[in-house]
């Protein structure tokens, strides 16, 4: 159950089908989510309510000709699983702790490319850059050898606010319409030579592929469970919004074998802490502002939502490989899948 946007109008999911919603007319006919997104939570359950009803032209979902299923305004890439971040910094700085100080104040996150981000079953080409390995004198210029990718939960905002206008983590239900899967492509080789003292920029901007439907958050209210403790309490702008776990299974296939299962409800950050993060300085927010959390990794071996954790920096993707990101709540809502193909790097 979500909606999504075909070549006539909004779709709405049911199972394996796509209902045709166009000829209810008025934002129902909009080629993007964008105009429902900005009218706020009475107006999301009274579309939710008319979706479920409808019955409109029935398509299978494969065939329902999907596009982006709204227009990203920003982007926002979270750094919010503490087992992930724990694993990295593990690898990075072995002879140092492996979070920095600010991990545990602070749901860390840096500024993507809303132009990059693409709908499900877009193939991704092999990024080219600078890269440099530790033996060699200088860095060269050419295709990633060590491109991943990067399993996670984004949120969607529909309505807006005024420069200058915080929203706390109790108001995060008002201004959010819905969550998609996320997979944020990453060339791990570029990233590393690049990041220091600016953060992630090539190596994360050349593609980011979303679900191409939007589940409504109305929906996942039974799917609501306590997250994991923090420690130390956070500030106060950022305390509360823990009973905001989700309890999503998530699953990683690559090449046609399932290599991760995890779980989005073990999130150190939760979804209502990073938006109130990301607007404490006063950054406005507007209409398809999408938000993710980072890598979802669990305690668990198997749980790893990166290629860099699952094989110790041993494998990364090839050209030809096949992704593909699922994702099912506890009260039985399906999430859309991310599927994605590695094309070679173009000349």
């Amino acid at each position: 159950m979500s909606f999504g946007a075909g070549p006539n109008g909004l779709l709405w999911r049911d199972g394996d089908e796509a209902v045709d919603l166009s000829a209810l007319g008025d934002v129902f006919a909009q080629g993007t989510l964008n105009p429902l997104m900005a009218q706020g939570r009475a107006a999301w359950r009274e579309a939710s309510a008319i979706a479920r009803a409808h019955d409109g032209p029935r398509v299978p979902v494969e065939e329902a000709g999907l596009r982006l299923p709204f227009e990203v305004a920003d982007y926002v890439d979270f750094y919010s699983s503490l087992e992930h971040a724990t694993n990295l910094g593990r690898m990075f700085r072995p002879d140092q702790e492996p979070l920095l100080p600010n991990w545990r104040w602070l749901p860390v996150a840096y500024h993507g490319r809303a132009g990059s981000v693409v709908a499900s079953g877009t193939d991704v080409v092999r990024p080219r850059g600078q890269r440099k390995a530790p033996d060699e004198d200088a860095p060269t210029f050419g295709p990633s050898r060590r491109l991943d990718f990067e399993l996670e939960l984004g949120f969607v905002v529909g309505v807006p606010t005024w420069l200058g206008e915080p929203v706390p983590v109790e108001a995060f239900a008002d201004h959010v319409f819905g969550v998609v899967l996320v997979n944020d492509w990453s060339a791990r080789d570029i990233q590393a030579w690049e990041y220091v003292p600016l953060g992630p920029n090539l190596g994360k901007s050349f593609q980011t592929s979303i679900s191409a439907w939007v589940t409504p958050l109305a929906l996942l209210d039974d799917a609501r469970v306590e997250a994991p403790p923090q420690d130390p309490a956070p500030l106060p702008h950022l305390a509360g919004g823990r009973d905001w776990a989700l309890d999503i299974a998530l699953e990683v296939e690559l090449n046609g074998e399932t290599v991760s299962q995890g779980n989005a409800w073990s999130l150190y950050w939760t979804l209502p802490q990073q938006l109130a993060h990301a607007t404490s300085n006063g950054a406005r927010l507007r209409t398809g502002d999408l938000m993710a959390s980072g890598t979802i990794s669990g305690a668990e071996p198997g749980s790893e939502g990166s290629m860099i954790e699952l094989y110790r920096g041993e494998r990364f993707l090839e050209d030809g490989d096949e992704l593909v990101l699922r994702g099912r709540a506890a009260n039985g809502v399906e999430l859309g899948e991310v599927r994605g193909r590695v094309l070679p790097a173009r000349s």
